[in-house]
């Protein structure tokens, strides 16, 4: 369990026992942050739930702060970051991560945050207008197990996160995962849709950083997620 506090410690701000963290405990976390997901899903779907006896909006409003305020928009600020990084693509690679290392936020950072809030705003109001308030549950879980398929795929970018997390995900993580993925996409097939955003954006890194950090995995958790949302919208509609 001390891995799951870990977990818990570094993607949530919700109230965890205080452990001690070596750099080996810290990358085997990873392993949790599915459960983590679990978690983020429970208090994004019980906010959506009491918002919705307002009204749609009041509810996916609801969802979205709670999802901001557990989760302290660290993967927003990856995503921020990597925006600000392709806004500098027609530089050279070094230029790129210069800007990825950049603390500042720039306009194209600013700009890709105001979409994605935007987009989880009227997804999220979609589907709890259409009662599918429960499946909000699992979109946090599937989209944290993203990140140890490209911890295993993906050379870490530099001894930041991406290299402490390197080596600590098994073959039998992976096996784990991807079943108990499977099995809640029986329920809600639009699931696997985390599968062909998993490919491209390893691929996208792999191609323009040349390699994965703790910004590429917060980015990518944000887009798998608004992918997810998307489609349980379409999965709904039909």
């Amino acid at each position: 369990m001390k891995g799951l506090c870990i977990a818990v410690q570094f993607l949530t701000r919700l109230p965890a026992p205080s452990v001690s963290v070596s750099n080996d405990a810290f990358g085997a976390s990873m392993r949790w942050f599915p459960v983590v997901g679990l978690i983020v899903g429970g208090i994004v779907a019980a906010a959506g739930w009491a918002g919705a006896h307002v009204d749609s909006w009041t509810g996916a409003l609801a969802a979205l702060a709670a999802w901001i305020l557990v989760t302290g928009a660290l993967h927003l600020d990856g995503l921020g970051d990597m925006a600000d990084a392709s806004g500098a693509a027609h530089k050279d690679r070094d230029r790129l991560r210069a800007v990825l290392a950049d603390p500042h936020v720039g306009s194209f950072g600013v700009t890709a945050i105001t979409l994605q809030l935007l987009a989880k705003l009227v997804l999220l109001h979609a589907l709890i207008d259409h009662r599918q308030i429960a499946a909000l549950v699992l979109v946090p879980f599937a989209a944290r197990i993203a990140p140890l398929f490209w911890t295993r795929w993906i050379a870490p970018l530099h001894q930041g996160l991406g290299a402490r997390f390197a080596g600590a995900i098994r073959p039998t993580d992976i096996a784990f995962w991807t079943l108990a993925l499977l099995a809640t996409a029986w329920f809600h097939p639009a699931l696997l849709a985390i599968v062909p955003v998993i490919v491209l954006w390893g691929r996208w890194i792999t191609r323009r950083i040349g390699g994965i950090s703790g910004d590429g995995h917060g980015a990518g958790i944000e887009l798998i997620e608004t992918a997810l949302l998307l489609g349980l919208c379409v999965e709904t509609a039909l």
